[in-house]
């Protein structure tokens, strides 16, 4: 028992611990002791060493005032062994091609391979050397934890282990001995360019030496920064910046906009990737701007006019993929350059197309009144002969088409941008107002806009051959109304739209009464009330004339029935265009009058005051014509019928004069030959010319076809009329166009100073132009002689200082 317990008291020895020092102990001994032992962690033989006896020597060291000669001493040795390591296994390990500091091509092949392999032991080795020395320095500050406490802090000195980094970095990292640093910056950016230049390199070597400079800092004299900001930072950003202003270069000489976008986008994704992976993520921020300031800002105008490839190329081919990259790398560029540019380049694009749809449709035919053309067509009688009718086309038929192109062609053009502005733009509205400022500037620039967009309206709303369903006609005027948006000269829109509705209500040929009253909702909705006040006035009085016939027939049964049916539009002559209600001669046969008298009898019994003014200009009639070979029912205008009748009891063989037609019916010269045109020129000639020819003349004569053959029972003969406007036509409606808007403008003006009472004169004219926008662009001088009539007509005074006007009630 005695034994056991005595070997058991052998077994744990009792740990005594070291002796205090004595004034007759010589602190050198302690010293000398703490050195060999700090040797020996650095030679990492620490195993062998006594902790606590180590830690008390460092203790007593400063117990007993020697607390610098310590803390210079451990400095010392820390240098010492970093000096050691530098020269043993970092200097043998420098790359042997050196390190350069320009941005050219580092070459591939196995020259590239040599010089990865070279910089990554390179990378290596100061990695070793910064974990060996960390290593040792986390042993070192545990041995000397009551220096840090009591002396390190108390003399407001770093911590011992801060002190090894300080000392890492002017020992290693900027070493004065041995040119590390050079070779360690230099190494680092060949490693990267390497990479950007495709080859392969250890990326983990790379991020450990580059944490490394992240986690040492420059002394507090060059303003404590890490080094890698103070060091590293500067000359990769440098090195980047030429590498990538060398390659913008290189890559632009391809001549490939797509490509060179592909390729900026790459790196871009390739530099992010980078900065997160082995360089600092605050790196990335002017990585980024370096790569945007070198391969876009100062080629933005490059990459959109480059020949076959830029934007007028990848928007001709519909590149969305590529238009979008546009558009995101583009918006890269500080201070919404690129942006801008892209919005000058699209605009300019966009006015290029709509001047060459401007060049491609312009109407060269310039139909007159004698050009042979069926209005609003016969094809719907003759779907058979649609073919040979349409085989030699008219002037006048050339010229619709041509305007019906040209809407067609904008349409196109509208969509296409719309869809790339939706898919490519993400629906930019900055870049939406560019594209349609460029709409409005080539769509104004075709003087001819209004007129054409409402043949547009006018082909889609009315009867034709091509049926269109409901659908297919609202998305039709959805769009039309998108371009009259655009248009400057609303009112001239206006004007021929008054006009072609009242020939579709007139003759019968809408196509749907639900989608006419939805186009005019849809410009009242654009223009107000005002607008569309007229255009709702012709749609009563054609509803109320459907009530009236009505009405009338009931009237003619009681007092006597008219051997023919009579149906009557009563129009009234403030709503309907001009030319409808204009006043034409024209004398009724007398197998006309006596119906006509009988609406008359009933039009006055039911109105007192009211005058009515027949007008045969836009009637129609239906009327059966006995030819040598068949009878026929003709449908004709009142006008052709009343020139026909006259050759009612003319015999065989005879003919009529045109100046004795003329006599007989009074109508006016330019009447009168588009109407024998259409009986005696056009498709179906129930009247033989004499001589024969396209043009009517005073002195041609005229008789009855008697040998007229044709396979359809039913046969449509239109006035002949060109829908196009003539240049004469265009004229006369420019000059009541320009009459009208001198009433506007004077009602402006008025409206404004009885509002404002007293205004300068810039004010009055900006605020008048304003105003009447929305109609049309007034000019100033129109403005300023409208003023100047108002101050005549004592409606406006000046003021004494003869710069503002007054309103005189």
């Amino acid at each position: 028992m005695a034994m056991s317990m005595g070997a058991a008291r052998r077994g744990k020895p009792k740990i005594r611990p070291p002796k205090r020092p004595t004034a007759n102990t010589p602190i050198k001994d302690t010293w000398a002791k703490l050195a060999n032992a700090i040797r020996e962690i650095q030679n990492h033989n620490a195993s062998k060493l006594s902790y606590e006896e180590h830690y008390r020597y460092a203790y007593n060291m400063v117990l007993y005032k020697d607390g610098d000669q310590l803390y210079n001493g451990v400095k010392a040795l820390v240098a010492e062994h970093l000096d050691r390591l530098a020269e043993e296994n970092i200097v043998p390990t420098f790359p042997r091609s050196g390190g350069t500091r320009g941005a050219g091509k580092l070459g591939g092949g196995a020259e590239a391979i040599e010089r990865a392999m070279e910089g990554d032991r390179f990378l290596k080795a100061v990695k070793a050397a910064w974990e060996d020395h960390t290593g040792s320095m986390r042993k070192i500050k545990d041995v000397l934890r009551y220096m840090d406490k009591g002396y390190s802090a108390a003399m407001n000195l770093p911590l011992i282990y801060d002190v090894g980094l300080t000392l890492f970095v002017s020992h290693i990292i900027r070493s004065t001995t041995h040119p590390i640093h050079t070779h360690l910056i230099s190494t680092l950016l060949s490693q990267v360019q390497l990479e950007r230049e495709g080859e392969t390199i250890t990326r983990s070597t790379v991020r450990e030496c580059t944490d490394i400079l992240m986690r040492l800092r420059t002394p507090e004299r060059e303003g404590g920064k890490t080094v890698y900001v103070a060091d590293f930072e500067p000359e990769f950003l440098r090195r980047s910046a030429e590498f990538y202003k060398l390659e913008a270069v290189d890559m632009l000489e391809t001549g490939n906009a797509a490509q060179y976008l592909r390729n900026v986008e790459r790196r871009l994704a390739e530099e992010t990737d980078r900065t997160v992976h082995y360089l600092s993520t605050n790196t990335h921020p002017a990585l980024q701007e370096i790569l945007v300031a070198n391969l876009l800002t100062p080629h933005l105008q490059t990459i959109l006019d480059m020949p076959g490839s830029g934007l007028s190329t990848m928007v001709d081919s519909d590149r969305i993929p590529d238009l979008r990259r546009l558009y995101t790398l583009f918006l890269r560029v500080p201070d919404d350059v690129g942006k801008t540019r892209l919005r000058g380049g699209l605009r300019t694009d966009i006015e290029a197309r709509g001047k060459a749809v401007n060049a491609g449709n312009v109407d060269r035919s310039e139909a007159g009144p004698s050009t042979l053309g069926q209005d609003d067509g016969d094809a719907e009688d003759d779907p058979k002969g649609k073919g040979k009718a349409k085989a030699t086309a008219s002037p006048a038929a050339n010229a619709l088409s041509s305007a019906l192109r040209w809407v067609q062609d904008v349409l196109d053009l509208k969509d296409k941008f719309d869809s790339i502005l939706e898919k490519a733009f993400q629906g930019d509205k900055q870049v939406q107002v560019s594209i349609n400022e460029a709409f409005q500037s080539f769509i104004n620039a075709n003087p001819r806009a209004p007129e054409y967009l409402s043949l547009f309206i006018d082909e889609n709303l009315k009867k034709g051959t091509k049926a269109k369903s409901d659908d297919e006609i609202e998305s039709a005027l959805e769009k039309t109304i998108v371009l009259f948006r655009f248009l400057h000269d609303k009112d001239k829109f206006e004007r021929y739209y008054k006009n072609h509705l009242a020939r579709r209500l007139l003759y019968g040929r809408s196509a749907s009464d639900d989608s006419e009253r939805e186009m005019v909702a849809k410009l009242k909705s654009e223009m107000g009330f005002q607008f569309t006040q007229k255009l709702e006035g012709m749609f009563t009085d054609m509803r109320v004339s459907t009530e009236s016939a009505n009405s009338f027939r009931n009237y003619n049964t009681r007092h006597g029935a008219l051997p023919f049916d009579l149906n009557v539009n009563v129009l009234t002559a403030s709503y309907w265009p001009q030319p409808i209600v204009a006043t034409t001669t024209c004398t009724f046969s007398a197998v006309l009058q006596p119906a006509m008298e009988t609406f008359q009898k009933y039009y006055d019994s039911r109105h007192s005051g009211r005058r009515l003014t027949w007008q045969g200009n836009l009637g129609t009639a239906d009327v059966k014509v006995r030819f040598r070979n068949r009878s026929h029912d003709l449908n004709l205008s009142t006008h052709a019928l009343v020139v026909l009748l006259l050759f009612e009891d003319v015999k065989s063989g005879e003919s009529i004069s045109y100046p004795e037609i003329k006599s007989a019916t009074d109508l006016p010269d330019a009447d009168l030959a588009r109407t024998l045109q259409s009986l005696a020129c056009a498709k179906f000639r129930v009247l033989t010319k004499i001589p024969k020819g396209r043009d009517i003349n005073p002195s041609d004569r005229f008789e009855f076809n008697e040998a007229f053959t044709s396979p359809l029972a039913r046969i449509k003969i239109m006035q002949v009329a060109s829908k196009v406007e003539t240049v004469k036509e265009r004229e006369e409606t420019q000059e009541m166009v320009d009459e009208e808007r001198k009433h506007q403008v004077e009602a402006c003006i008025v409206r404004v100073m009885k509002d404002r009472k007293q205004m300068t004169h810039n004010d009055l004219i900006s605020e008048v132009a304003h105003q009447l926008a929305a109609r049309f662009t007034p000019s100033m001088p129109l403005i300023k002689k409208r003023i100047e009539g108002l101050i005549d007509r004592e409606y406006l005074e000046r003021t004494s200082d003869m710069g503002s006007y007054r309103y005189l009630a």
